[in-house]
């Protein structure tokens, strides 16, 4: 008694995250759609995988215009998914199993299905309900022009981010139009967030993730883009900081962890969310756009490093998600790197020499000082899809005039069983709401579950066998030009050879895992990882 409580500790700071995007996981109602029932079905497979965390995509209420990231409320599952009651269960079972749970908060925007957005349009231009949002006259002739410039945040689309209501008044949707933006200026906006943060952490989440989370503040007089330039309007403002520093001291009661999603190209104002009283961690963008080119990728960890160490928070290392182009197929191509605006339709891709790479990707992501972050499906070595342009669902697509491809080709339903129909993703009779390639049933869990040397064994044990690194920070290796090499705790060290030719091994001791087989010779074939024991 009286003793003070032994410090938890950070597991956040290392560990593997796994991205669970409902509704293309697994299916357990056979209804097509993925769901949590699918999720706690499949559990034993994540916590043999080895992940630390789950991060859940947005599993709220919501019309699905952008893949759930409209959403209507935020203490309802969708029925789509399941109920409450089925999530707070899938929150226990994971937590006996070892596995964390952090959930996804859109705070930028919300449905305009959401009750607040709903009330607004009723009570029409002037009125309380509508100072929740970004409600303003337009400019010229009757107001037929809208109050600003601001471009939307979809990169490729031309339309506009005010939408006109009939009784004259404009509301901004930095998004969609069915995503109107909240007004951060109004306490009560703040306020409800902080219950929602509360809600999700009563329930047993260990963590959230916060979507666009350098875009909530906007500058009250909402200036022209280009009358304004610095600072900017609505990204990056000095107010955000006073919101994150309030929502860490909910966290705090709770232990809970925030990861943000900040895109910003300054180091310096990029480390001020990772300050040791706001946000936990960010994610890294910079490495999940490098193309696979030796200098680029030690500029990108190097600069990582160096931006996190001034406030003391890990790094974060992420190659996919559900807006980005699947590794697989990104490293089969001419341009390795990622881009919005690059994205096109019918992009050549060597698909064996992208999976070779991304294996050795994985090898060098989880051998990084940090947190390390698995979209799902990428454990199973999946292929961009092509999806029938009569199939595709993402707002990006339309919003392109057609021209971007849109982010539903990484977001097919996961192939499960090899012998099932639709690879086991659900039921014999309906198909997943995305179709899947003929070929899905290749990358199968089940069939790879049964092959040493695949993509998931890889995974496996490379996941198992990451501790090995410890805590220590990275030290980089003398090594050959296209050749990256470095060292971590007691003697760990990782190889990766991106150079025309094989590389020699530095001297060791032990051989704990490679991407590929090695020459006869015992050296390093190009695009082929290893890591060793000194």
């Amino acid at each position: 008694m009286g003793q003070p409580r032994p410090a938890q500790k950070e597991w956040w700071r290392s560990a593997v995250i796994y991205q669970v995007y409902v509704r293309s996981f697994a299916d357990g109602d056979g209804d097509g759609t993925g769901d949590l029932a699918g999720v706690r079905a499949k559990l034993p497979y994540l916590a043999e995988l080895g992940v630390d965390a789950l991060w859940f995509s947005p599993w709220y209420l919501s019309p699905m215009k952008d893949g759930g990231y409209d959403v209507a409320d935020y203490r309802a599952i969708d029925p789509a998914f399941g109920t409450l009651a089925e999530a707070e269960k899938l929150i226990a079972e994971a937590r006996e199993l070892g596995i964390r749970t952090i959930v996804d908060i859109v705070p930028n925007h919300v449905s305009d299905q959401h009750p607040w957005f709903r009330a607004a349009l009723a009570a029409g231009p002037g009125s309380p309900e509508r100072e929740l949002f970004h409600f303003r006259p337009g400019r010229g002739e009757d107001g037929r022009l809208p109050p600003n410039d601001w471009p939307s945040q979809f990169l490729g689309s031309t339309e506009p981010v005010w939408t006109r209501l009939p009784d004259g008044d404009w509301y901004l949707h930095l998004f969609t139009p069915e995503q109107p933006d909240l007004n951060w200026a109004h306490p009560a906006v703040r306020q409800e967030h902080e219950d929602i943060l509360r809600f999700w952490f009563e329930r047993g989440v260990a963590g959230v993730r916060i979507d666009s989370a350098a875009l909530l503040a906007k500058d009250p007089d909402l200036p022209d883009l280009a009358d304004a330039p610095d600072p900017h309007p609505f990204v990056d403002r000095d107010e955000l900081h006073d919101v994150y520093r309030s929502w860490r001291a909910v966290a705090d009661e709770y232990d809970g962890v925030f990861v943000g999603e900040v895109w910003l190209p300054d180091a310096e104002r990029f480390a001020r969310y990772l300050r040791p009283d706001e946000l936990h961690t960010a994610f890294n963008f910079s490495f999940l756009s490098c193309p696979w080119e030796a200098d680029r990728l030690r500029t990108s960890i190097d600069t990582t490093l160096a931006e996190h160490a001034p406030v003391g928070a890990p790094a974060t290392w992420v190659l996919c998600n559900h807006d980005v182009t699947r590794t697989v197929t990104r490293y089969g191509r001419t341009d390795t790197g990622f881009d919005f605006a690059a994205k096109a339709f019918g992009t050549p891709t060597d698909l064996a020499l992208g999976t070779r790479r991304a294996r050795a990707a994985a090898l060098l992501s989880l051998a990084l000082p940090g947190a390390v972050y698995v979209y799902q499906g990428e454990e199973l070595g999946l292929p961009e899809a092509d999806i029938p342009r009569d199939r595709i669902e993402d707002p990006m697509y339309f919003r392109s005039g057609g021209t971007d491809p849109g982010r539903d080709g990484c977001r097919v339903p996961l192939p499960w069983a090899a012998g099932e129909p639709y690879a086991g993703f659900g039921s014999k009779q309906q198909e997943p709401w995305l179709p899947q390639p003929a070929d899905w049933a290749a990358y199968a869990a089940d069939r790879q579950a049964a092959d040493p040397s695949s993509m998931l064994a890889l995974y496996r044990a490379a996941i198992g066998l990451r501790p090995v690194f410890g805590d220590d920070p990275l030290t980089w290796l003398p090594a050959p030009d296209g050749v990256l090499a470095f060292a971590r705790a007691e003697g760990a060290l990782c190889v990766v050879n991106l150079a025309d030719t094989p590389a020699d091994l530095p001297a060791h001791s032990q051989l704990l895992l490679t991407s590929g087989p090695l020459t006869p010779d015992g050296r390093l074939p190009k695009d082929t990882a290893v890591w060793l024991r000194a």
